[in-house]
């Protein structure tokens, strides 16, 4: 049987934590969203935009060794590391290869781990109408966890899990119901986010420069008319020398006349306009009133479709 990709069940935002004895909370990894394919033969991973990642993490593909299951579909988040915290920016080194070579080389300098957080189908049949709380005890009986197979843990206090987030610098925490099915390419109330810091992707839609190289990127998000509207800009971040560099690079053959956004930013003085194209990751403490984000920080250059950057990404914020 062909496993065809799905999208997965999101969740919304929120900074209450719900109330009940049907909820349980769960630690907000920073990696990347995969699920992975068993039709027992052959094993493909695919992220939550369908975009498939199969060769991109080759220790992942031997099911039998950490599931014991004819042919399954499991959801979860690889997370890499950086000093003993999870990093999106060391998860994008990963994430964002092509070639056998570097893969290889890569696996060894950039482990990852998967976070499995879900499953939607077992040994032929879709589970995806049962309980979170059924699903949650079939993943422990069939899932042998490994240094890099972990199955994530819940936890009763939600606030205190909270509070433990913002003291150690982590993203944030999932608040889940234990009675809620699984809603394929759905996103509803019965699974909610709470981040210590907020994020989004943008694209590049201008740049300035300190001695002829790159020191900041203009941000835009596209709203539901297909404009792109300025968000702020970001200097500060993950991005290293190297990185910079790569982007100079990359800018000087995008470089236009025309400014992209519909809206003037504060920079526009300096700034040099760039066609559309390049997307990042961006942490944030909130929106001003102005609509600009405050305190941005660049957590990666990441390779997704523009349109993908839009205002939606906002709701529920």
């Amino acid at each position: 049987m062909e496993l065809k990709p799905i999208y997965p069940f999101e969740p919304i935002s929120t900074s209450i934590p719900p109330k009940g004895d049907n909820w349980v909370t769960q630690i907000k990894w920073d990696g990347v969203r995969v699920l992975l394919y068993f039709d027992g033969d052959e094993t493909k991973l695919f992220n939550r935009r369908m975009n498939e990642r199969t060769i991109q993490y080759p220790e992942l593909l031997n099911v039998s060794e950490f599931c014991k299951a004819h042919s399954v579909i499991l959801d979860g988040e690889i997370i890499a590391f950086d000093q003993n915290k999870p990093s999106f920016y060391e998860v994008m080194k990963r994430d964002s290869l092509k070639q056998s070579q570097k893969i290889k080389h890569s696996s060894a300098r950039t482990p990852v781990t998967y976070m499995i957080f879900d499953i939607l189908f077992y040994n032929g049949d879709w589970v995806t109408d049962r309980p979170l709380e059924y699903r949650q005890a079939l993943l422990e009986k069939i899932i042998i966890p490994q240094n890099n197979i972990q199955i994530i843990q819940n936890f009763d206090d939600g606030i205190a899990l909270f509070d433990l987030m913002k003291q150690y610098q982590m993203e944030g925490v999932i608040f889940k119901d234990l009675q809620s099915t699984y809603r394929i390419n759905g996103k509803d109330g019965r699974w909610r986010k709470q981040k210590v810091m907020k994020d989004l992707f943008a694209v590049v839609g201008g740049v300035t420069f300190r001695h002829h190289i790159v020191n900041a990127l203009l941000l835009g998000i596209y709203t539901n008319d297909r404009e792109l509207i300025y968000i702020g800009h970001a200097g500060t971040g993950k991005l290293t020398q190297k990185d910079w560099a790569a982007i100079t690079a990359d800018i000087k053959e995008k470089q236009v006349t025309d400014r992209p956004f519909i809206n003037e930013p504060e920079r526009s003085k300096d700034a040099v306009w760039v066609t559309p194209a390049l997307t990042v990751k961006v942490e944030y403490l909130e929106f001003t009133p102005g609509g600009t984000m405050r305190h941005p920080s660049i957590q990666a250059v990441v390779k997704m479709d523009r349109s993908e950057c839009t205002v939606d990404q906002l709701k529920g914020e």
